[in-house]
C-alpha cells in the first residue's frame, strides 16, 4: 500500500497512524494515495476508539515532495484534463479534512516537505519537523501556483514573506520554519520512536478537548534538540531585504526590484534565479490569490484554488513547465508570456472563475462541516 494505515492501541484509546509509503518517489502524492488517506480519516473521524492521528512519511529523504507531477503530465500532454481535475479535487478535500479534523492531528515532517507535502503538514494541528527539513512552495518553476491551501497559510506569515515564497520558491530550513511559524517544534530523528512510545503510554479519553490538552503537554515535555545547534536561519539574515523589496502595490515593480537586487548569499541567488526563470502567469496568480484570500474562509480558499488549478490544467504553461523541469530536463520552458509585464489581466482573471455553485461543488466541502 502506498499509504500504510495502522490502528495502534495505547494504554487507553487508539492512535491512528498514517504513513505515506512511496519513498522511491519521495512520497509524492498520487490519486490512490489521496484516496487511501481520505478513507482512513473519514472512518476514524467517527470511530470512538481512535482518539488522535499521526501523519508521517516513510524513508529517509522526504515527508512528501508534493503531487506526483510526472503522472499529472501524462494526462495533460495528451489533452486529458479529467484525471488532473480529479486529483486536485481529491487532494484539496484531503487537506481541508485535516484542517477541520475533529480529533488532534500530529504531523512529523522530515527531509523534503514541498508543495502538497507542505499543504499536508500545514493542515495538522501540531507540526513537528526534524533538523534536516527543507520546506518550499516551488510551483512557479513549473507554471502552477502555491495551492493546497497556501492562500491560507502563506498569508499568515509575517510581512510579505508569503508573497516572496510564492514568487521565488524560497527553500526554508528548520530554523526558518520555526522562526515564522510554519512548524511548532523541532524533533530529533532518533527521538521519533520515543515519541511514539510516549503516545502509546497515554490514556486517551476520546474527548477531543481533553486529548488535545494531553497531547499539548506531552509534546512540550519531550526532549528538544539544542536549538543553538540548528542551522542558521536564512530568513533572519534576509527578512529586512525581503520586506523592503516586496513592498509596493504593483507586482511588476516588485519583481523588477527583486531581480535587480545584489545577491549576498547562495540562498538569495537561488531565490532570484528561480523567480527569473519562473512562469510570469504564476507570479500574477500568487499576487492575486494572496490578495483575494485575505477576507476569505478556508472553504472559500480551497474552492478558489480548485478553480485556479483547473484553469492551469487547460493552459499551456503547466505541461510545458513539467516537461522542461522533469521530463526532457532541458530547464528552458517556453512560457506563454515572456515577462510579468506582458501578462494580460483577463488571463489572470480567468483563473478565478469557478464552474460550479454551492449545489454542484465538486469538492463537496459542505459535507465536512
Amino acid at each position: 500500500m502506498s499509504v500504510e494505515v495502522q490502528e495502534i492501541p495505547c494504554r487507553e484509546g487508539h492512535l491512528g497512524l498514517l504513513t505515506l509509503n512511496a519513498p522511491d518517489t519521495l512520497n509524492a502524492l498520487t490519486e490512490p494515495m489521496v484516496e487511501q488517506a481520505q478513507a482512513a480519516l473519514d472512518r476514524w473521524a467517527t470511530d470512538r476508539r481512535i482518539c488522535l492521528v499521526l501523519l508521517q512519511g516513510a524513508g529517509d529523504r522526504a515527508f512528501c515532495a508534493g503531487g506526483n507531477i510526472r503522472q499529472l503530465y501524462q494526462g495533460l500532454a495528451c489533452g486529458d484534463t479529467d484525471a488532473a481535475a480529479r486529483f486536485f479535487t481529491r487532494e484539496y478535500r484531503l487537506d481541508y479534512s485535516l484542517h477541520r479534523y475533529p480529533k488532534p492531528v500530529l504531523g512529523i515532517g522530515h527531509g523534503i516537505v514541498m508543495g502538497g507535502g507542505l499543504g499536508l503538514l500545514s493542515a495538522c494541528r501540531y507540526r513537528l519537523i526534524t533538523p534536516d527539513v527543507t520546506l518550499a512552495m516551488p510551483e512557479i518553476a513549473i507554471g502552477l501556483f502555491p495551492d493546497v491551501g497556501a492562500s491560507w497559510f502563506l498569508n499568515r506569515l509575517p510581512g510579505r514573506l508569503g508573497l516572496f515564497m510564492g514568487l521565488t520558491g524560497a527553500r526554508l530550513n528548520v530554523s526558518d520554519a520555526l522562526r515564522v511559524g510554519l512548524a511548532d517544534l523541532a524533533l530529533l530523528p532518533e527521538d521519533r520512536p520515543a515519541l511514539l512510545d510516549a503516545l502509546r503510554e497515554q490514556r486517551w479519553t476520546g474527548d477531543a478537548a481533553a486529548d488535545d490538552n494531553r497531547l499539548f503537554r506531552l509534546l512540550n515535555q519531550m526532549h528538544a534538540p539544542d536549538y543553538r545547534a540548528l542551522p542558521d536561519s536564512h530568513l533572519e539574515r534576509h527578512e529586512q531585504a525581503i520586506a523592503r523589496l516586496s513592498a509596493g502595490t504593483e507586482l511588476p515593480e516588485i519583481v523588477e526590484h527583486l531581480l535587480a537586487s545584489a545577491p549576498d548569499s547562495d540562498w538569495w541567488q537561488d531565490c532570484i534565479d528561480t523567480l527569473r526563470a519562473g512562469c510570469p502567469v504564476t507570479a500574477w496568480l500568487v499576487w492575486s490569490q494572496l490578495k483575494k484570500a485575505q477576507q476569505m474562509s478556508l472553504k472559500a480558499i480551497f474552492r478558489m484554488e480548485l478553480a485556479m488549478a483547473l484553469t492551469c490544467c487547460r493552459r499551456p504553461d503547466l505541461p510545458e513547465g513539467i516537461r522542461a523541469r522533469l521530463i526532457d530536463r532541458d530547464q528552458t520552458p517556453v512560457w506563454s508570456y515572456a515577462s510579468v509585464a506582458e501578462v494580460p489581466t483577463e488571463v489572470v482573471a480567468a483563473h478565478f472563475v469557478p464552474e460550479w455553485d454551492d449545489q454542484t461543488d465538486p469538492m463537496r466541502l459542505q459535507d465536512l462541516g
